[in-house]
């Protein structure tokens, strides 16, 4: 009985001892929210989401209280975090807690200030420095300077004038203008972003800022300066570093400006670089390009056994989403036997399924003529003898016979 016993116990240490040697998911994240000028019940939890569904963090949502609340009682401790988000455009903070934050970042924290958080803390020195430029608030020629593009020209701009300003929702162009950066390395030149507000007239210190993208602020939906001004910059703050974004503004469920896979993709990249300084993230196949808007209505990247799944119904005439996550997941597989092997007797499963679609069917045997194998041939034969099929599958089968 003893013996048992002191065997319990031992298991019990090297279950605690192993528990307590576990490394943390992902890089712990504090979102600061609370109050703001935009539905910030909406954006925080989605921020959360987004951020997490990269593997890469793990978010804990905090509020202050409400406008006219007593603000001492905000009081995070941020050296709990790698990371801080904020969401936030309300009442100062306390003394003690922007001495706090200006510290955390000093000392090396990663922050990302998200749309409308550009906007907050016009008098906190400190902040304005480590967002790079804001809006309203009273902003003006005081604050700092206008900073945007005029053709392929970084210009500062002096000039007295409001600062912040945008025109009605719209979709519109994201040039990139840093293309070696981490957090743009990969992302097409150009690229459409969901309907959203295109901030512009910012202004502020602009220390140690870099602008990674721009977006052409047009007459056409109002308030444009015709110039191209900042969506995404970099700014470094004694050993922080800070991603900003001055894309996504809420809807209800998150809207086309969050929903849209550039935004998702930049913020996912931008938070990873923030907390670390690289970037190790691939540029997904559904980054938008000039071409128009992509949207993850869930927010997550869609994988190759979700596209082979809704294949079976696809409409090509509605979307090709679907088409292009399998073509990417098969150039990704280049030089791995097992893994194209693998994904080759998934698409003949759905080839040979009786619920797939003529129309899917095509396309699935259009691409099992350049990647399959012999294990494909017997279920292509037996497609021969389909009359709407018959042309497809003779074409994959002589491509087939004439690569070995």
């Amino acid at each position: 009985m003893k013996k048992q016993y002191f065997l319990l116990i031992a298991l019990a240490l090297l279950v605690s001892l192993f528990n307590g040697c576990k490394k943390e998911t992902g890089f712990k994240t504090l979102i600061i929210t609370g109050q703001n000028n935009h539905d910030w019940q909406a954006s925080s939890p989605l921020l959360k989401t987004i951020l997490e569904e990269s593997g890469l963090f793990t978010c804990e949502i905090m509020t202050t209280p409400e406008k006219g609340g007593d603000m001492t009682t905000f009081d995070p401790d941020f050296s709990k975090y790698k990371l801080v988000v904020i969401d936030y455009n309300g009442d100062s903070w306390s003394d003690k807690t922007n001495t706090s934050f200006t510290d955390f970042v000093k000392s090396g924290g990663g922050v990302v200030i998200y749309h409308a958080a550009n906007n907050s803390f016009p008098a906190w020195k400190e902040y304005n420095e480590m967002t790079g430029l804001g809006g309203w608030g009273d902003r003006s020629e005081k604050d700092g300077p206008y900073i945007y593009y005029r053709r392929d020209s970084m210009i500062v701009d002096n000039s007295p004038g409001r600062g912040g300003n945008h025109g009605k929702r719209r979709e519109f162009l994201v040039r990139t203008r840093i293309a070696d950066h981490p957090i743009t390395k990969g992302l097409p030149a150009r690229w459409i972003h969901g309907n959203d507000e295109l901030y512009s007239e910012l202004r502020g210190p602009a220390k140690n800022m870099q602008i990674l993208a721009t977006a052409f602020a047009d007459s056409a939906a109002g308030g444009g300066t015709m110039r191209d001004e900042p969506m995404l910059m970099t700014i470094t703050y004694g050993n922080g570093r800070i991603f900003h974004t001055a894309m996504g503004h809420a809807d209800k469920d998150g809207g086309p400006a969050m929903q849209c896979a550039g935004f998702i993709v930049t913020l996912q990249r931008g938070a990873e670089w923030a907390v670390t300084g690289n970037v190790t993230q691939k540029v997904p196949f559904d980054f938008p390009t000039a071409a128009g808007v992509v949207l993850r209505p869930d927010y997550t990247d869609l994988t190759f056994e979700e596209a082979l799944e809704n294949i079976s119904n696809y409409d090509v005439g509605k979307s090709t989403k679907n088409l292009v996550c399998i073509q990417h997941h098969i150039t990704e597989l280049a030089g791995d036997e097992k893994g194209l092997l693998e994904t080759e007797k998934a698409i003949v499963g759905v080839l040979t399924n009786d619920k797939t679609t003529i129309e899917a069917k095509k396309l699935l045997l259009k691409e099992l003529s350049w990647m399959g194998s012999d294990y494909s041939v017997s279920a292509i034969k037996d497609l021969v003898s389909n009359s709407e099929l018959k042309d497809e599958a003779e074409f994959a089968l002589a491509r087939l016979q004439s690569s070995k």
